[in-house]
């Protein structure tokens, strides 16, 4: 219970922040996702959230965040998301000017751009850590009354300049400290929020970049963050020849329409990875939805990722696509954890059954 209260008490004090920064640019959004994202990927292997994040880990989760954002909308262009009129957010600029130059239509999925670029993405990299340095972090948490270190310590002033963190980003020697320090029971308290403070999260960003852009908000956060707009499809066959030709969850032949479904489901966390990824009939994914499977889907999925390692692995090689299976395995471990026992989990159809937490437990700890 005291749990459960220290984290309500927490996400009162973020959406506080949040709320401060409607006149700014989006970018107090992306780097509290890019935390809670974050706590959900370095959860260890028995549930325990990290005490320390990084620059360049951050980095990269905000550039994951912002990957999608950087392509024209509709009859508009890239879509604003800095703090003042027809103002571009200087992070996103860098991504549209990164996608211009060298993500052609084959690499539009952020990790063929990485691999295929890797100096021109550590470059984009480096940036987007000195921008987090130079702006977000030292100001996500002020509000009217001044800094209130309530997520997190960092080790440097406001208004470092770029020479003393690009020496750092050079390995030249120096006091530079790139560690973000969690507070005591801030990552316990975001894996136990992520459920209520990611939706919020996206609906406010979308708000945000509506308003800034004279667009209306119905489908704008679908264009930001939905999953529809990964072609998935092109992985359907390794996926499907992994098991045996049948629906990952019914186990009946694969038979009319298939859908690529994310087994720990995009709504809670955004995995891509194929270890996250199963075939499955129309029907069945519809049934789903955004549902956390069952202790007996939990098995067999944890078991075909721990079985099947070295066919994943190829596959992953073969269509150049994003593959972690250590952060697959971290975020369905932070996320049935954080369940109580016989919460709702979906099983078939339209029937949901209590969580067998111990089941699912073990089934993660033979995934290694």
């Amino acid at each position: 219970m005291n749990a459960d209260r220290a984290a309500l008490t927490l996400a009162e004090k973020v959406l506080a922040i949040l709320e401060l920064g409607k006149k700014s640019a989006t970018y107090k959004y992306a780097l509290f996702t890019a935390i809670l994202d974050l706590c959900i990927e370095k959860t260890s292997a028995t549930g325990v959230p990290p005490t320390t994040l990084t620059t360049p880990e951050l980095a990269e989760n905000v550039i994951e965040l912002y990957w999608p954002h950087a392509l024209p909308y509709p009859d508009k262009g890239v879509l604003q998301q800095g703090g003042g009129k027809d103002e571009q957010a200087e992070i996103v600029g860098a991504i549209e000017r990164f996608r211009l130059k060298r993500a052609s239509a084959s690499e539009d999925l952020l990790h063929r751009a990485r691999v295929g670029h890797q100096r021109a993405w550590q470059q984009l990299a480096r940036f987007v850590e000195w921008k987090l340095i130079e702006m977000p972090i030292p100001r996500l948490q002020v509000s009217g009354t001044g800094e209130d270190r309530f997520l997190y310590e960092y080790g440097w002033a406001q208004g470092i300049t770029q020479g003393v963190v690009g020496a750092y980003q050079r390995g030249v020697p120096g006091e530079f400290d790139n560690r973000l320090l969690l507070r005591p029971g801030v990552a316990e308290g975001l894996l136990r929020l992520n459920g209520i403070l990611r939706p919020v999260l996206r609906r406010e960003w979308a708000v945000k970049v509506a308003s800034m852009n004279g667009l209306p908000e119905s489908r704008l956060e679908e264009f930001l963050f939905g999953a529809s707009r990964i072609p998935l499809g092109e992985v359907r066959g390794p996926l499907a020849e992994l098991q045996g030709g049948r629906c990952f969850y019914c186990e009946d032949a694969l038979r009319g329409p298939t859908d690529v479904d994310h087994f720990i489901p995009w709504a809670r966390y955004p995995d891509n990875g194929l270890d996250n990824l199963v075939v499955a009939h129309a029907r069945c994914n519809n049934r789903k939805r955004d549902f956390l499977a069952a202790a007996e889907h939990v098995e067999r999925w944890a078991a075909r990722n721990a079985e099947r390692a070295n066919d994943i692995a190829q596959a992953a090689v073969d269509f150049t696509w994003e593959r972690d299976a250590a952060r697959s395995r971290s975020v369905a471990v932070a996320t049935y954890s954080r369940l109580d026992e016989g919460a709702k989990v979906w099983i078939e159809g339209a029937t949901l059954v209590g969580l067998e937490k111990t089941r699912v437990e073990r089934a993660l700890a033979g995934w290694g």
